[in-house]
């Protein structure tokens, strides 16, 4: 007698029934679900790029700094002081003739100093270029004058040799050697004409006062 029936179904060759996990979720051939492997590490062209674009970021910041550096408003440098013949002034006051009287080989002449504006200006040395003659003055060198003040000065014209002294002064000057904290400057005054002619009729009575004495002799 035939007997049939159905058993368990046995796999076939070349089929495997599909193994799970506890949790249900599926197994790859290695036996690693796909929620366990292993994060992919990152691929070069993206790191460099990623690289690239974080050193071009620090560029562009480091070049925009100096930048606002370079065009940020700057302090203008302090100028320097002016040079001492710029600011100081000589003019002539007038012949003096002191109570007592003067020599005639003497004659004294009033002259106003003025700094207009800088450091203080010391004059130290006063002088005229004609031979024949001698200058002093009072105050004696060196004096200093302050910007913004003037100060008197008497020269005093002594001739010691007629024979030299100019017959005509023209317009004479003044030599004086000036010194401020930016320099030191020999400069030459011209007081003016009326200068000239109270120089020059000084001059002209001094010397013939000599010439009579020698006449008289």
């Amino acid at each position: 007698m035939a007997v049939s029936g159905i058993g368990p179904v046995e796999p076939g060759e070349g089929t495997h029934a599909r193994d799970t996990h506890s949790d249900g979720g599926a197994l790859d051939p290695r036996g690693v679900r796909p929620s366990d492997s292993p994060p992919r590490k990152e691929s070069w062209p993206r790191r460099h790029r990623r690289i690239a674009l974080a050193a071009a970021t620090a560029c562009a910041l480091l070049a925009g700094g100096g930048y606002l550096y370079a065009t940020r408003p700057q302090k203008p440098a302090p100028a320097p002081p002016p040079f001492p013949s710029q600011v100081v002034d000589l003019t002539y006051l007038g012949q003096v003739t002191p109570a007592g009287g003067s020599s005639p080989r003497a004659p004294r002449f009033a002259m106003r100093l003025s700094v207009s504006h800088g450091p203080p200006v010391t004059v130290t040395r006063i002088g005229q270029p004609s031979a024949g003659i001698t200058m002093s003055s009072t105050p004696a060198p060196p004096f200093r004058t302050k910007a913004g003040s003037v100060r008197k000065i008497v020269i005093t014209m002594h001739v010691t040799d007629c024979g030299k002294v100019p017959k005509n002064a023209g317009l004479p000057f003044v030599d004086v050697t000036l010194r401020n904290t930016r320099a030191m400057e020999e400069h030459s005054f011209i007081p003016g004409s009326r200068y000239a002619h109270d120089l020059s009729t000084a001059l002209q009575v001094a010397c013939s006062n000599e010439t009579r004495h020698h006449q008289n002799a």
